[in-house]
């Protein structure tokens, strides 16, 4: 009986260091998200908004429209994106620049398990309908680049070209050539940070816990709002690693969705793998690496592997984040790119 009321004691105390720790919110000290002026909303289904910007086209005959498809997963839309792309309106193009579900502008789903691969390419399906486009051209960074060639694959009718920037692993990835060399003539380098670093600066059993506990019974241990701001944290940390130098990191805003980010990152492994289909696309690709990008060599290859039709542009001096100084260097190398028959 002693026994049993010991037990039963520290289980109590347990369950109440539990609830202590995780019913008090934390606190982090990043900006509040501000929201972009202009910001159109497209209404994906019933309470499921997608925010987005749009740039039109000053040219009186129009091109097909860009679609451009951030990182993360989890992240969002920057200006300087926007900004640096804008031009492009004087070649015909509309541009739509929006934040994927659960990040910045868009809603975030109380069912986190909806988070995943498959949603973001259906929601990008739904995009290229409302705007009545036959074929797009899609813009991907990082993650965005996975999920353009996980469109492709599906609906490789509807792309022109495509762009991949910093590209992510082709889905599912393929591990085992992770580790590849590049060739000497390329002249590639590690970032002097690595992501490695920065997770365990950030990371805590708290944050831990919340992670697991998401990709483990897909539910939130916590709000939004405050894996949100961890998230900020932890990519202004990472940021780090996405240049040459550390003395070159810019101001890193906030506006991700962490959830988005956990459960995609968790779906990789349930993409079908369609690398035969893709090996028999045609489809025009530029590909844009910086010199010190953090992104294994090996995943960049395989790409110029399976596609017949790409372009492999190494630009020196950027990191991950190539617009970091390098943004008329990115936008000529783009411009000139789909201005090519």
């Amino acid at each position: 009986m002693r026994k049993l009321k010991i037990i039963g004691f520290i289980l109590l105390m347990g369950m109440l260091v539990f609830g202590i720790i995780f019913l008090i919110p934390v606190e982090y000290d990043v900006k509040p998200f501000k929201m972009r002026k202009g910001t159109q909303y497209w209404q994906l289904e019933k309470g499921v908004k997608i925010g987005y910007t749009k740039v039109e086209a000053n040219t009186s005959e129009k091109k097909e429209p860009i679609i451009y498809l951030h990182g993360g997963p989890g992240g969002k839309i920057t200006n300087r994106i926007i900004e640096v792309l804008t031009p492009l309106r004087t070649q015909g193009h509309d541009l739509y620049f929006y934040d994927q579900i659960g990040s910045a502008h868009s809603t975030r789903l109380e069912n986190i398990a909806q988070y995943s691969v498959k949603r973001h390419r259906e929601d990008l399906r739904k995009i290229v309908r409302l705007i009545g486009a036959d074929k797009v051209t899609l813009i991907g960074h990082s993650w965005g680049a996975c999920l353009a060639i996980n469109y492709l694959q599906e609906y490789p009718e509807t792309v022109n070209k495509i762009v991949l920037t910093g590209p992510g692993p082709i889905l599912p990835i393929n591990r085992s050539i992770a580790n590849e060399v590049p060739p000497d003539h390329l002249n590639l380098k590690e970032p002097e940070f690595s992501n490695k670093e920065g997770n365990e600066k950030i990371y805590t059993w708290r944050s831990r816990t919340i992670f697991r506990w998401a990709y483990l019974f897909n539910s939130k241990l916590v709000t939004d709002n405050e894996v949100d701001n961890f998230f900020t944290c932890l990519n202004k940390e990472l940021n780090k690693s996405t240049n040459c130098h550390i003395e070159n990191q810019e101001a890193y805003e906030s506006g991700g969705g962490y959830y988005s980010h956990i459960m995609t990152v968790k779906s990789f492994n349930q993409v079908e793998n369609k690398r035969n289909k893709l090996k028999k696309l045609h489809t025009a690709i530029l590909i844009l690496r910086g010199q010190c990008d953090n992104q294994k060599w090996g995943y960049t290859k395989e790409y110029t592997e399976l596609f017949s039709n790409t372009q492999l542009k190494i630009i020196e001096g950027a990191g991950h984040d190539i617009l970091n100084k390098k943004e008329k260097v990115y936008y000529n190398l783009v411009r000139d790119f789909l201005e090519e028959k």
